[in-house]
């Protein structure tokens, strides 16, 4: 098993956040998580990269627990995030910001070797390796993100909704590139509100309404499941 979160529980202060969630995402899959704002989505992600700290249960990557190793330790391990709202550095160039997501590597063919894999992926990026990422399009500034996450050469991805703000054009677009990098051999834990597109490129799913985990099971399950259909399906 690749990743394996057990009960875990998260507070923001007085908060109960995430109440007792378990999990897992085997090697090669794509695990998606659905749910409303505010449900724990993000905080999910954000606690196993170890930005926020849990307040009980357990993850294991790759059989190791994690749950108090620092985040950069977490990067090397092989666990990297693309962050919700894309956050990449606006005042660094297109190259510059694909140089800090290969920070915690020393490897320099290696990182050469995933800067091309990005460049097929995502060759606008190359177009534009010396313009600033503040000036990029929005669609353009997923795709840097995403990119920057690979230069981390990633064992899992764990993707904080790639469509928010996006045009349905870009957002098709996004989508045809992470079945891309998951063929490639990357295992992907997806975070996303647009529920159809994230159970179209899922193997399996996960429900969470307000910090539970309240349905599970293969994407197909989950889509044809009526209360999912009604909830976030428009169906």
């Amino acid at each position: 098993m690749l990743l394996e979160v057990k009960e875990l529980g998260v507070y923001y202060g007085a908060i109960n956040a995430l109440q007792g969630i378990s999990f897992h995402v085997e090697k090669g899959e794509i695990v998606t998580l659905i749910g409303a704002n505010g449900a724990g989505k993000s905080t999910t992600l954000n606690t196993i990269s170890g930005l926020v700290r849990a307040r009980s249960g357990s993850i294991k990557f790759k059989e190791q627990e994690i749950t108090t190793i620092p985040p950069y330790e977490i990067v090397s391990m092989g666990i990297v995030q693309v962050p919700e709202g894309r956050k990449i550095f606006a005042p660094l160039t297109v190259q510059e910001n694909l140089e800090m997501g290969a920070f915690s590597r020393k490897d320099r063919e290696g990182i050469k070797q995933s800067q091309e894999r990005v460049f097929q992926s995502f060759p606008r990026l190359k177009e534009r390796l010396n313009q600033y990422g503040g000036t990029l399009s929005g669609g353009e500034q997923q795709m840097l993100a995403i990119g920057r996450g690979l230069m981390a050469s990633p064992e899992l991805l764990l993707l904080d909704e790639p469509s928010m703000g996006l045009a349905p054009v870009l957002i098709e677009e996004i989508f045809a590139i992470i079945q891309e990098i998951h063929a490639q051999g990357t295992s992907i834990l997806l975070v996303e509100q647009n529920a159809q597109m994230a159970l179209s490129v899922a193997s399996r799913a996960y429900v969470l309404e307000t910090g539970r985990i309240v349905l599970e099971g293969t994407a197909r399950e989950v889509a044809d499941n009526p209360e999912v259909k009604v909830a976030y399906l428009g169906g």
